[in-house]
């Protein structure tokens, strides 16, 4: 296999960042201070159990909300999102992906019009040149297709191994655990698995979810931290497992 092009140098994960390291390391501090402070504990594996339970018995087939139309185009949106909310990648893939749905459209469309159709995204300038450069390495090098393992997937400019969990997760159904601001930040205050970086806090979650349900771990735990556990006013007193939360910034 030929060697990848040199991919434009843009973090391909929201945690590696100005924005994303930022808000983990104030994640991190806070968490760490107010978890020493209150002597929490890890929950038992029973209370493991029960937190996915209740997660499976209020959304049983927990769909993530980057728009896609399939494997590359949800590839596309995940590369996409980094420093970037959902909602945003959202309005500018509807029409992208209308025109350009495979790695030969996109190169057909060329760098300056994908620019202008992302230009409202994060970094889109950089972004674009990625997704040039990861078209063209997978027509040479994956016959046009998105690969199904970690390696070959991190091989492509802008692929992480965040974004690389995403894709085999929701595109291919693997069950990884990518883990973003919101997973790092839910995990690290419950807490499920305590960790300093990402891949700790993924090495931990692997750890002790249980197999029936780490097919879905990524999403729920994502969905949680987005609409519920927030960073700055976590809504509590909706949250199906404050009961079992050991956190000191519960607000019940």
């Amino acid at each position: 296999m030929k060697e990848p092009q040199t991919p434009v140098s843009v973090p391909p994960e929201a945690a590696l960042t100005p924005i994303g390291a930022a808000k983990i390391r104030e994640t991190k501090i806070r968490a760490s201070a107010k978890t020493r402070k209150a002597k929490a504990k890890l929950p038992d594996l029973a209370e493991v159990a029960e937190i996915f339970r209740r997660f499976a018995a209020a959304d049983p087939h927990p769909e993530g909300e980057l728009y896609s139309v399939n494997d590359f185009t949800f590839l596309i949106a995940v590369v996409l999102s980094a420093q970037a909310t959902d909602a945003g990648v959202n309005k500018a893939t509807k029409a992208l992906f209308a025109i350009a749905d495979s790695p030969e459209k996109m190169l057909a469309l060329g760098e300056d019009k994908l620019r202008d159709m992302i230009k409202t995204i994060g970094l889109y300038q950089a972004k674009a040149k990625n997704i040039m450069a990861l078209c063209a390495n997978l027509i040479e090098n994956y016959g046009g297709q998105v690969p199904h393992d970690r390696e070959a997937l991190q091989s492509l400019a802008g692929v992480g191994r965040k974004t690389a969990n995403v894709v085999l997760n929701i595109a291919f159904g693997e069950p990884t655990i990518a883990v973003d601001t919101h997973i790092f930040r839910v995990s690290n205050r419950i807490p499920l698995a305590i960790g300093k970086t990402p891949l700790a806090v993924e090495q931990g979650l692997e750890k002790i979810v249980p197999p029936e349900y780490k097919l879905h771990a990524h999403v729920w735990l994502i969905l949680h931290g987005r609409h519920v556990c927030k960073a700055r006013r976590p809504e509590c007193e909706r949250c199906i497992i404050s009961d079992l939360c050991h956190s000191p910034e519960k607000r019940v």
